[in-house]
């Protein structure tokens, strides 16, 4: 298993070495993060789509992204095998060290093996409940569980799929939208906080180094939806557990130019003032990735992207996210060797200022 995790001095000679203008790496948590980041959400889970997903995360690390974002239940476990695979390669072929990539995988969700020859539930029953993993009623109707035995299990998993010993960020996998519909909210904080307790001290064994929230609708409804989460509360619990270095310290969330409701929402109080997610997450020091940076395709043939900066549909999506203040990097699902060079030619073009970024949303909202 590689050892290691992302560092400052790693990052930023991955930035130095990349060729790549400095601009489009932000820095935090003194790391240095290029903009735009590698999803690995999407595809069947057989072994063409595998050789696919290696082959594009590894062009995408050698064409300056040291963001990789997966999940153990992404294509039933064999993603997070194909971004390990990926990554040990160039480490093998001495192309890259373990602490120039940031590393994120996620857990909550109950998932199967589809290297193992055995139906969903068989697998469950085999491996989670006979093992005592699971227990009768972990699971809600959303096929989600967020007991400490679950998710432990499942960082194990994730750290032997990865064929790392640490992870750079593991997120809580759409915990509210999981879990609201079969327990109280009072119920679902006071289980959040035993997560975020089982975290931190998974940072203290070197596990992972930090730790998140990976949501689709908590951060962008208003504040009466059941499914509504405070991210001011959310940091306020991580201090409460793991003090002011704490690890919760990033989150991901929907967000393009249809799915605009992080940054034209004002759905967050902070003190007494209203603001959008993305400001709170500023505010709070809280680190945003984002996903569905093109709706898995549809906003590119919709014709609703609008015309900016004479840049093909693919870039101006990519450049609003990743200019929009707050956004850390746009995680771009890319198979073909084709789409990952059309994507990363993004990566020759320096992000908008935050001036000429206001003057587009203006532009866009009238």
């Amino acid at each position: 298993m590689i050892s290691g995790c992302a560092s400052s001095e790693g990052t930023q000679k991955f930035t130095e070495n990349s060729g790549i203008n400095p601009m489009n790496f932000n820095h935090f948590e003194r790391l240095h993060l290029s903009n735009v980041g590698v999803g690995t959400y999407l595809g069947d889970a057989d072994a063409k789509t595998d050789e696919l997903v290696t082959s594009a995360v590894k062009q995408s690390i050698l064409s300056g992204v040291n963001v990789i974002d997966t999940a153990i239940n992404y294509r039933s476990q064999k993603a997070e095998r194909s971004v390990g695979k990926a990554i040990s390669e160039l480490i093998n072929d001495e192309k890259i060290t373990r602490d120039q990539i940031f590393l994120s995988s996620k857990n909550g969700y109950v998932t199967n093996d589809a290297d193992v020859n055995l139906g969903f539930w068989e697998y469950v029953k085999e491996e989670y409940s006979q093992k005592g993993v699971i227990k009768e009623g972990d699971v809600t109707s959303g096929y989600h569980c967020m007991t400490i035995a679950y998710l432990s299990d499942q960082l194990d998993r994730s750290l032997k799929n990865l064929n790392v010993e640490c992870i750079d960020l593991m997120y809580l996998h759409n915990a509210v939208e999981g879990q609201i519909k079969d327990v109280s909210k009072e119920k679902f904080l006071e289980n959040l906080k035993s997560v975020f307790e089982l975290y931190e001290q998974k940072r203290k064994e070197g596990k992972i180094k930090f730790y998140g929230l990976a949501t689709w609708e908590c951060f962008r409804v208003p504040p009466g939806n059941l499914q509504y989460l405070s991210l001011e509360d959310t940091v306020n619990m991580a201090k409460e557990v793991g003090g002011k270095n704490h690890g919760f310290r990033f989150i991901q969330l929907p967000y393009n130019m249809n799915y605009d409701q992080a940054l034209l929402i004002k759905n967050q109080l902070l003190g007494t003032e209203s603001v959008s997610i993305l400001d709170a997450a500023v505010r709070l020091g809280i680190g945003i990735f984002t996903s569905v940076p093109f709706m898995q395709g549809r906003l590119l043939t919709s014709g609703t992207i609008p015309e900016f900066n004479e840049l093909k549909p693919s870039l101006r999506a990519l450049q609003f996210i990743r200019s929009s203040p707050g956004v850390l990097a746009p995680l771009v699902g890319q198979k073909s060797s084709e789409h990952v060079s059309e994507n990363l030619e993004i990566m020759n073009i320096a992000p908008m200022s935050e001036d000429e970024f206001l003057t587009l949303v203006k532009k866009l909202t009238l």
